[in-house]
């Protein structure tokens, strides 16, 4: 017995062990999801300055030093508390820099302004940031920048129609707008030539094929290229030459995205090149923006490969490999004579590092490390693996396995790219590496529909949301399990966006493969999804309902609701955690309201976090930190992995602020329309309708039978029918078929009666809830 014993303690011990034996220490969670102490460095057009993020009261903001400075010497330029500064730039001349800003994650950016030279006002800390296209409830879009007006930036902003953009020239030293398009013809983006001259328009057509216009000086518009909705023509840039653009396209026979030459008078397409080894899409180009030449061209294989055209550049590229062995290296911004430039270094154990890079005398000089705090020896690497799906098909993933482990038998996580329509690649990775650190192995698989790999490969996943998308992911875990990597009862699955419905669908769908889901910022519902997506979706909204199932056909709504988690709620028996963020445009609070109430329901238990002051993702890093903590600790209790129990008092007091009660969700109900009428809608009505804080005037003309009654809509925007109206009691609602600027579109009116006025929401795909009230006889 006493043997026995003995024995039995060893082998516990073992097992105990096996990842742990040799691991490093736990890195504070904060080290990897803390600001980053330095980042995103932009040198200025004269080399002059260095811009950079740094935070500010623990909020990333935008710095700037001079060039030969040391970073501790830099200039507050903006001081933002509410939300970090997700991205900026230098104008061509380098007097401004713009950035822009959201509120509260619900993606309607507005374009700031700020002088860094201007000189503080009394009691000011910093310059003033002006927002230089001040509106509000839109979504600005960066068109262009051109080199000829420095002072001036194209901006596409969807203020007049919420769906599209129209384009405006932005003066930035002023503010000034002057209109050069009125979109009414469902155009996505305009394309300038070398000389700023705008040249092209990219339509998205009715049908879902994108088509590429040629603009006239008069400004007649003629079709010169285009491909259906499961094709890619994406224009790149103006050749050199100013009569060709070079175009990313696999329309017809090809598999692979090539780069070609469109001639933009006559149409003529010219093959430049696609991948030497035929595996992957073209990747990406590099131009000279002084002699408009194609540095290199790039493919995302595995590993990134490069392909060099400009020789200079390509001997740089090889002194930088010698000197920064076993990293990839990007050239990120340069001075304009392109003379300087700022250069990143980074692998799958290292965030990155930023040089400075004097191509005349070759001298390169550390400027910063992203996460300096982070030790890279306590870092795991990151390979490529390939394994079969349920048909045979091949599936590349990324894989990587706690350092110090035995690489067997070891609790893992599945963490799922957002998307679909992207993939995962070799690199740095922080839920990896953290996961990692935490003794999981962790499997990121480029499922079918991820981006890439060929249109056949993309469109693969059309209409296979939670079937063979998901199959993908599942023969993954078997491939862990069958090599002996992962514990078949300790495995996980996470995500956020895409990846968050794959964390709710493998539990719903496979209720026995996972032993817990994350699920972040996750549709649950595809219907309730498509009909929420921002206006702004619009130009690919019949792309949705041609990949994911249309929801005007029985056959559609019938293929998304089984495809729906909620309606498989009742399967779930696998420990879920649900993330959202309150202001998400992209998918509504209401999907994770959903899959919660369901289980709440049949008394099943979830935890649930919503953030007040977030959208789709966590930007503020409190919030990302409280989040970040109770995932580690939920994957800790059902999975067996390490966990760091303590918390910053920020932190802990921010999770107890955005833990959420399942006992307290609700969604709203429908009015109760079985009463007979109690009020009489017929007659003309003048409605105000508030879109976002742009006020409409529509006129009603309503005629009541009974209960029932129809209409006809007109206002400045189209004219419609108003159609299966019913009155119950004082409320109302009916269905408003409108066009739209050449749109047709389906909303829903709800409504209250109260005497002569009705308040009530005006609601459609990709529409939010448009808050009205109408009078009578005016």
């Amino acid at each position: 017995m006493k043997t026995f014993l003995i024995v039995m303690t060893i082998f516990l011990s073992v097992a105990a062990t096996e990842v742990s034996a040799q691991q490093p220490a736990l890195i504070d969670r904060e080290i990897f999801f803390g600001n980053p102490e330095i980042a995103g460095a932009q040198i200025s057009p004269d080399g002059k300055y260095i811009a950079f993020i740094k935070p500010y009261k623990d909020t990333r903001n935008i710095w700037v030093k001079q060039t030969g400075e040391p970073f501790a010497n830099a200039r507050l330029i903006t001081n933002r508390t509410d939300r970090p500064i997700p991205n900026y730039f230098w104008s061509r001349d380098g007097k401004f820099i713009l950035f822009t800003q959201d509120k509260g994650g619900d993606e309607n950016f507005n374009v700031y302004a700020v002088d860094p030279a201007e000189k503080l006002a009394a009691g000011a800390e910093v310059p003033t940031a002006r927002n230089i296209t001040d509106a509000k409830g839109v979504r600005a879009m960066i068109n262009a920048v051109p080199d000829s007006d420095p002072d001036a930036i194209y901006v596409g902003i969807n203020e007049r129609d919420k769906a599209w953009h129209d384009l405006y020239k932005v003066k930035i030293s002023t503010g000034e707008r002057t209109l050069i398009n009125e979109n009414k013809d469902r155009y996505q983006r305009m394309i300038f030539d070398n000389a700023d001259k705008m040249r092209l328009a990219i339509r998205s057509a009715q049908n879902g094929d994108t088509e590429i216009l040629r603009i006239e000086a008069d400004g007649k518009a003629t079709k010169i290229y285009s491909c259906d909705g499961f094709e890619t023509c994406s224009p790149v840039r103006f050749h050199k030459d100013n009569a060709r653009i070079y175009l990313e396209t696999n329309q017809g026979s090809p598999d692979l995205i090539e780069l070609v030459l469109l001639d933009v008078a006559t149409g003529k397409i010219e093959k430049v090149e696609s991948d030497p080894l035929k595996k992957v899409d073209f990747g990406g180009a590099s131009f000279s923006d002084l002699t408009d030449e194609i540095i290199a061209t790039s493919y995302e294989d595995d590993r990134e490969r490069i392909y060099w055209k400009d020789k200079q550049f390509e001997a740089d590229y090889k002194l930088l490999q010698k000197q920064l062995p076993n990293k990839e290296i990007g050239f990120g911004s340069s001075t304009k004579d392109e003379t300087l430039w700022l250069v990143s270094a980074y692998s799958d154990m290292e965030p990155g590092e930023t040089y400075l890079y004097d191509r005349k005398t070759k001298k390169l000089t550390l400027q910063y490390k992203i996460r300096e705090k982070l030790d890279r020896n306590s870092l795991s690497p990151m390979t490529s693996v390939t394994y079969k799906s349920s048909d045979g098909m091949d599936i590349q993933a990324y894989l990587t396995i706690p350092k110090g482990s035995t690489g067997k038998n070891l609790p893992t996580v599945l963490y799922i790219h957002g998307g679909p329509w992207g993939r995962d690649s070799w690199g740095y990775h922080s839920y990896a590496q953290f996961l990692a650190n935490r003794g999981y192995a962790v499997l990121q698989p480029n499922f079918r529909a991820s981006t890439g790999y060929g249109k056949k490969f993309l469109n693969a996943g059309n209409n296979e949301w939670g079937q063979k998308m998901q199959d993908d992911i599942t023969w993954g875990k078997k491939y862990l399990v069958a090599k002996g990597i992962s514990d078949p009862k300790r495995v996980g699955i996470m995500g956020g966006s895409y990846g968050g419905y794959a964390a709710l669908a493998g539990v719903a769908f496979t209720p026995d493969e996972y032993a817990a889901s994350v699920a972040i910022v996750a549709p649950s519902n595809l219907q309730t999804l498509l009909q929420s997506i921002p206006p702004y979706w619009e130009a690919i909204r019949t792309v949705f309902y041609r990949r994911m199932g249309d929801p005007n056909t029985p056959e559609g709504l019938a293929q998304m609701k089984r495809q729906s988690p909620v309606y498989s709620a009742d399967k779930i028996k696998t420990p879920l955690l649900v993330v959202q963020g309150a202001n998400d445009p992209r998918v509504n609070k209401a999907e994770s309201d959903q899959i919660v109430i369901a289980l709440r329901d049949r008394n099943y238990p979830v935890e649930y976090l919503v953030a007040p002051d977030e959208g789709h993702g966590f930007a503020r890093p409190v919030n990302n930190m409280a989040m970040v903590a109770t995932a580690e600790k939920f994957l800790a209790k059902h999975l067996k992995g390490r966990f760091q129990d303590s918390m910053t008092p920020e932190v802990s007091k921010r999770l107890a602020e955005i833990t959420v009660d399942p006992k307290t969700v609700t969604l709203t109900k429908a009015a109760d329309m079985s009463a007979a009428p109690a009020a009489n809608v017929s007659g003309k009505w003048t409605m105000m309708v508030d879109a976002n804080g742009q006020v409409m005037s529509v006129a009603l003309d309503l005629k009541q039978d009974g209960a029932a009654f129809t209409g006809a809509i007109s206002s400045h925007m189209g004219n419609g029918t108003v159609e299966k109206g019913k009155v119950s009691g004082t409320n109302m609602n009916a269905v408003i078929n409108v066009d739209l600027g050449g749109q047709a579109m389906q909303l829903q009116l709800d409504g209250k009666i109260e005497g002569g006025k009705i308040t009530g929401t005006l609601s459609g795909p990709g529409l939010p809830a448009m808050a009205f009230t109408a009078t009578k006889g005016q």
